[in-house]
């Protein structure tokens, strides 16, 4: 029976695609259609996926766009997916044999159901890491949310839910963020949704720690600002701001000790005071006093000798 729509955001992935494509091949008795965002390519992105997807016979539809944005290009392919359960995955990452069966028969077998989180793989830097498994979840869509922000449950990587269009609505990933802005989109729909978990592995996450730390150290400040005014967005579905607040200490942290290993130091400094100030864990109380003292100590001993001897 043809019920998911599966969305992939794809920039210059001629690479990986075919890949991505081949490990969803035993899924294709369920999928209705495969929409591939081709957002700005210079490579042969397209060409690869159309020629892999008639070997595979899976129902491939090309979308073009000028996005250079994941969110944009995935906002693009929810308004044009036809079926009613949408699964996302990105043109890097690979999906396990029978995840999405087991995602779409679990959002069948419990009653209204209309949002299902699985497990998930990590490799780091080709390095495999521990699985990711969802749990902490309640029958609070509400309760989920903030928790979710918050970092109390699991979080949730594209490529390990499956949501009905129902509970999407007209929620979308915001644009124009260098970060997170898939955390933000979760958010907004499991405020409101009616959750199911899988504790099975449904996909491999391929991640680049440099990468990802990278989108952090461009422009920190302005793109902190940015981001935070879509976390304050979500307001409007009833989090609690203590949630909000603790995001942003959250945020603030991994800022800070992205610019801390990377020896700059002042704006380590500047993101750490603006976690200090957010509610926080207990675990995190530590470690901002750990990194404050190890800014401290960064400062003392690598000061001009005529500086250290006037302290």
């Amino acid at each position: 029976m043809e019920a998911v729509s599966v969305i992939i955001p794809a920039h210059d992935a001629a690479r990986t695609i075919a890949r991505t494509l081949v490990s969803l091949a035993p899924e294709k008795a369920i999928i209705g259609e495969v929409l591939l965002v081709d957002d700005s390519s210079t490579d042969a992105t397209a060409a690869v996926a159309t020629e892999m997807a008639l070997r595979l016979a899976l129902p491939l539809r090309v979308i073009k766009s000028s996005c250079r944005d994941a969110g944009g290009s995935r906002n693009l392919a929810l308004e044009q997916a036809r079926f009613p359960w949408i699964y996302m995955i990105d043109a890097d990452d690979v999906h396990l044999e029978g995840g999405l069966r087991m995602l779409l028969a679990k959002a069948r077998a419990q009653p209204g159901a209309n949002m299902v989180v699985g497990a998930y793989r990590r490799r780091v830097n080709g390095e495999e890491r521990s699985n990711k498994m969802p749990g902490g979840y309640t029958a609070s869509g509400p309760g989920n949310a903030c928790a979710y922000l918050e970092g109390r449950i699991r979080s949730i990587a594209v490529g390990s839910a499956l949501l009905s269009r129902r509970a999407i609505g007209e929620a979308r990933f915001p644009t124009g963020l260098a970060y997170d802005e898939d955390t933000l989109f979760w958010a907004r729909v499991m405020a409101k949704a009616s959750l199911a978990v899988v504790t099975q592995p449904v996909f491999i996450y391929f991640v680049s720690a440099e990468r990802s730390d990278d989108r952090f150290t461009v422009r920190p400040a302005a793109r902190f600002l940015e981001w935070r005014l879509a976390l304050r967005r979500l307001r409007s579905c009833g989090i609690a701001e203590r949630s909000l607040k603790t995001r942003e200490g959250l945020v603030a942290l991994k800022i800070a000790r992205v610019h801390y290993a990377r020896g700059d130091i002042d704006t380590a400094a500047r993101f750490l005071t603006v976690a200090e100030a957010a509610p926080r864990a207990g675990a995190d109380v530590w470690r901002c006093m750990r990194y404050r003292l190890k800014i401290a100590l960064r400062r003392r001993f690598s000061a001009p000798a005529g500086q250290l001897q006037r302290a």
